[in-house]
């Protein structure tokens, strides 16, 4: 990734995080320890009108083992 990409993303997070304060806080909240194989992740989508829509994940190794290269990935690309 070169460095115009990382400050585009950079600057799209910032953005976001001053949009949804309350959202970063509660993945601050989530994030603030590991995540454990067996957790039960849920999302819903509520669009205008419409009724909600609901979908969960049990995390499995495989996902835990996924987010640790992505960190990996990520602190790759801060140095």
């Amino acid at each position: 990734m070169n460095a115009a990409s990382i400050m585009k993303l950079m600057s799209a997070k910032s953005q976001f995080s001053r949009n949804h304060p309350k959202f970063e806080a509660f993945l601050n909240s989530v994030f603030s320890r590991p995540m454990e194989e067996g957790s039960v992740i849920e999302i819903t989508v509520t669009r205008p009108g419409e009724e909600p829509i609901t979908a969960n994940i049990k995390v499995q190794q495989s996902d835990l083992d996924l987010l640790e290269e992505l960190k990996e990935l990520a602190g790759g690309i801060r140095s």
